[in-house]
């Protein structure tokens, strides 16, 4: 989560339409970190993580950061602000980052995808008074969320090995190339009040972690390894535009031939 500290409060990607369980893929912390890992479990690396001993080293390392920073201000936060005030927060910065989803489109082939980000950030940013309101949802104008990371996959860079980053928590080595430029895609980036750019940075940080206080609990066994295969997950769903394969036991793919059973079989 301390990612958006350098992101001058960039929106989430995974903020809007995310199942809670896969939000805490954006998270390499919060709660005791499993760091041992016995030598059976070692030899049998994950084939995307062949960083494993440096990753989960940093993973306890912003563990403890959340522990004693993050989530006690997290949960004061929850506990002293309005329901309405925290829905009007999101949206805020789940606005912004139409912006960036809107340059990515473009940049991958997407020029519908594209109008409709750009749609949603006028109206929200107008109708939606600066964005606290999410006019253009109710209207059932949506688009995919798109990142530069996703960008870099579209242009071929497929397979990226799984990388902890200090702070900037879970992502890959393609994901964090492309980090520097969606930091560029963010409005907050330009604004002139550094005091003001900060705050909101801390705010969208605070806001994020407090949504995600109820979900740590579905976290079961490894840590480490719950949130690497959650995020390579998501990831991977965010890049295919949410296309899953085809499903093998499909009842369309499926031929049902009654010469193979018996009489007997379809007796009351």
């Amino acid at each position: 989560m301390l990612r958006l500290l350098a992101k001058q409060a960039s929106a989430s990607c995974m903020r809007q339409g995310v199942l809670p369980i896969l939000l805490l893929a954006t998270l390499s912390m919060g709660g005791c970190a499993s760091t041992s890992v016995n030598t059976a479990e070692a030899e049998e690396a994950h084939p995307e993580d062949p960083w494993e001993g440096f990753n989960r080293r940093v993973f306890a390392f912003n563990d403890v950061l959340d522990r004693y920073a993050l989530k006690p201000v997290a949960k004061g936060y929850r506990s002293v602000t309005p329901e309405p005030v925290q829905t009007g927060v999101g949206n805020f910065f789940s606005n912004l980052g139409e912006v960036r989803t809107a340059i990515n489109s473009l940049l991958q082939g997407k020029p519908a995808n594209a109008g409709l980000a750009t749609s949603r950030f006028l109206i929200n940013s107008t109708v939606g008074v600066g964005g606290l309101l999410d006019y253009a949802t109710h209207m059932q104008i949506t688009a995919d969320e798109e990142d530069f990371g996703q960008t870099l996959a579209v242009w071929g860079w497929d397979d990226s090995r799984y990388l902890v980053v200090p702070l900037l928590g879970p992502s890959t080595l393609r994901d964090t190339t492309g980090f520097p430029l969606d930091i560029a895609a963010h409005p907050i980036t330009y604004m002139d009040d550094h005091q003001l750019r900060a705050g909101l940075a801390a705010l969208d940080i605070i806001h994020l972690r407090a949504g995600l206080l109820d979900q740590e609990s579905l976290i079961r066994g490894d840590r480490y390894r719950f949130i690497r295969d959650a995020y390579l997950q998501r990831r991977q769903f965010l890049v295919n535009d949410g296309e899953l394969g085809d499903d093998p036991f499909a009842m369309d793919d499926f031929e049902f031939d009654a010469t193979d059973f018996g009489d007997d079989d379809f007796a009351d």
